[in-house]
């Protein structure tokens, strides 16, 4: 297996932290050789679960996640993961099936990249998770959404949603398909678009996905009064969410 060594000192990303967790000593250290001169500092972890008592003691920015590892694999890693955080997670992987990718997807990795791979792709790769990292946390204010009775209320902040005063428990997957929505409000999203805007997805083979996730929000989003009536769907177009008027409510 080969891979491309030459390292870039062009474009450093300071301060951040990221954490490896691959059984495969001599890829760590590659890969530690490439990130380092973008000022990242490397955290390395041969195991699954040992990955995740890092992962809780240092908080990473990033997570770059091998699949195949012996014990725990790199799909129940990630699942666990998501339980502790939304920081992004890379997953690399020597296997080429689409279910394994939509498997990944599921579980709530952000991105994959096959081995064997560059330098450059994994550079890219790294920058921009990192950045769509960084863009979530530089705008992240409290963000009230009110319909009169009931009251919606979104928080970027703490990834927080409810309904009239009350948590409502999304996944990470349904919190940010709920935000991409809400940011756009107004605007149409075909599945696609949704997929890449709200799960950094390049495409979506199987469209039901998206339909079973609008379909789990709203579930949640019903106040027990007057229904669901966030979340509106523009037949053959995509789905949209519905913007306030002058009176705060919905149109």
């Amino acid at each position: 297996m080969k891979y491309d060594v030459a390292v870039s000192l062009v474009g450093r990303l300071v301060n951040k932290k990221v954490l490896l967790i691959d059984d495969d000593p001599d890829l760590g250290n590659l890969i530690e050789l490439i990130l380092k001169p973008l000022d990242l500092t490397v955290y390395q972890s041969c195991l699954g679960d040992d990955g995740l008592k890092q992962a809780y003691a240092i908080h990473p920015d990033l997570i770059i996640l091998d699949i195949n590892m012996p014990g725990m694999d790199g799909f129940e890693v990630c699942s666990r993961l998501r339980e502790l955080s939304n920081f992004p997670i890379l997953m690399l992987t020597a296997r080429i099936h689409e279910n394994d990718m939509l498997h990944g997807f599921n579980v709530g990795a952000d991105d994959f990249l096959r081995k064997p791979f560059s330098k450059n792709e994994l550079e890219a790769r790294v920058r921009a998770l990192l950045k769509r990292s960084n863009n979530h946390s530089s705008d992240q204010i409290s963000y009230i959404t009110t319909y009169g009775d009931p009251v919606l209320e979104i928080c970027f902040l703490s990834k927080t949603v409810k309904l009239l005063g009350k948590i409502v428990g999304l996944s990470p997957k349904e919190y940010d398909l709920l935000e991409c929505l809400v940011r756009g409000q107004g605007k149409t999203f075909s599945q696609r678009e949704l997929a890449r805007e709200a799960w950094g997805e390049l495409y979506i083979s199987d469209s039901s996905a998206i339909s079973l996730y609008i379909h789990y929000l709203r579930s949640k989003l019903k106040d027990g009064k007057n229904g669901h009536q966030y979340i509106r769907t523009s037949w053959g177009r995509g789905y949209w969410f519905a913007p306030l008027n002058g009176d705060g409510v919905s149109s």
